[in-house]
């Protein structure tokens, strides 16, 4: 070989590792840039994030509506918080319902009984869904129709179970009449809401208003037909909330454990007398009297850890949303409960979801989760209040937008 041609190699070869080199370089940054978790929170950090939050720094900690408060926003606490924010967007602009104007107004197109109470969610979707900017005049824009009935309004004007059935079969059959828009889906891009389970009961009367159309509930109870991925839960609260939200109070929180209520499913009554007795777990197997103080019982959420919400009569409660906006971490003791959101938040990020069957080792359970862990749950919990707070009028990203979400992830249908 000449020494030419020496040269050529090698100044070939050397290219060629320069070229290696050079990928080998772009491929480990490409690793570290998009496969690293991001930090975890750790029980050294909770001090800064208090001071972040008790001094107002929104940006850092996702109150303000610049990058932190966007990156904040768009967190881990969602399933997919890329596909969040492009959807809500997308919803923001186009999403489009119709009323139906016909009903007494006494029975069904008025704001339920009350804005208060625990069955104050179907007041305020109500009264939100009047005032939005989602609601169209014109049928022919709308991607869904709302049936405005108010079981609960009627239950206030103590019309029967019985007698409820009946009117909530005539009013719909009455709009399939009157109106082409049913029979185009055969009720698929309808929807009803109600939070008392005596609204889920009327509607058995008609069978296509139960397996087509979407039915928000506060008793997602398989019992009474709730289909997931069909209806959507509506969460239960019990607004307006006597006692600002629980937030930078981390170190106050000296109680592992708290629930006080009527013992009236089996899992309450196994709860009770396994755990009542219990020096650590703060149980009671009676609703806490209003005579022992002024809003003792909602005081007792500030100071616990974790909040146990074992179902009662059905599967769904208003302690829930309590625990969360008192900032105590909600326990979940359900073996199936189809919770407000789940499709959208990972509940997992701020709750802790058990079996039935975990209620003897509960306080071991509990136990078990370190400081790290609470702090970064309740952290979460902390970013996720504003989804479970009802306004009026609505506020961005409040329960009424998130269950309008809900809604326009269920709006695509095919039209027959």
């Amino acid at each position: 070989m000449t020494g030419k041609q020496q040269s050529s190699f090698f100044s070939l070869r050397g290219s060629l590792l320069f070229l290696a080199i050079l990928t080998l370089l772009s491929f480990t940054y490409l690793a570290l840039r998009y496969s690293t978790p991001p930090p975890q929170v750790s029980k050294f950090s909770v001090t800064k994030l208090n001071d972040a939050r008790g001094t107002g720094k929104e940006e850092e900690c996702g109150g303000g509506r610049g990058r932190g408060g966007e990156e904040e926003l768009y967190s881990d606490t969602f399933h997919s918080p890329r596909v969040f924010k492009l959807n809500y967007e997308e919803m923001e602009k186009k999403f489009k319902v119709y009323i139906y104007p016909d009903g007494d107004p006494n029975t069904f197109y008025q704001t339920p009984r009350k804005l208060t109470g625990k069955y104050a969610s179907e007041g305020y979707f109500f009264q939100n869904i009047r005032e939005s900017h989602f609601r169209t005049e014109n049928p022919d824009e709308a991607h869904l129709f709302f049936i405005p009935i108010s079981c609960h309004k009627m239950r206030g004007k103590g019309t029967s179970y019985e007698n409820m059935t009946i009117i909530v079969q005539n009013y719909v059959e009455g709009l399939i009449s009157k109106y082409p828009y049913w029979n185009r889906t055969l009720g698929a891009d309808h929807f009803f809401v109600t939070c008392h389970d005596v609204g889920v009961r009327a509607t058995e009367g008609l069978e296509l208003l139960v397996k087509n159309s979407i039915r928000a509930v506060c008793s997602p109870s398989y019992d009474v037909g709730f289909i997931p991925h069909k209806d959507v839960a509506l969460p239960q609260v019990l607004q307006p909330f006597a006692l600002p939200a629980g937030g930078n109070d981390v170190e106050n929180r000296t109680q592992l454990g708290f629930w006080a209520g009527h013992r009236n499913s089996k899992i309450r009554v196994i709860l009770a007398r396994v755990w009542e007795n219990d020096t650590e777990l703060d149980i009671s197997n009676n609703r806490i009297s209003r005579a022992t103080g002024h809003l003792v019982y909602q005081k007792r959420f500030y100071r616990s850890k974790f909040c146990i919400c074992p179902g009662g009569s059905q599967v769904n409660s208003a302690r829930i949303a309590d625990s969360i906006h008192y900032g105590c971490i909600p326990v979940i003791l359900s073996n199936y409960y189809d919770l407000p959101f789940n499709d959208i938040l990972d509940w997992n990020k701020f709750a802790v979801v058990l079996k039935e069957k975990d209620v003897y080792q509960l306080k071991q359970i509990l136990k078990n989760i370190s400081d790290a862990e609470f702090v970064a749950l309740h952290y979460n919990l902390v970013k996720v209040q504003k989804h479970f707070q009802w306004n009026s009028p609505p506020i961005t990203f409040d329960a009424f937008h998130m269950v309008m979400y809900d809604l326009w992830l269920r709006h695509h249908t095919i039209k027959y």
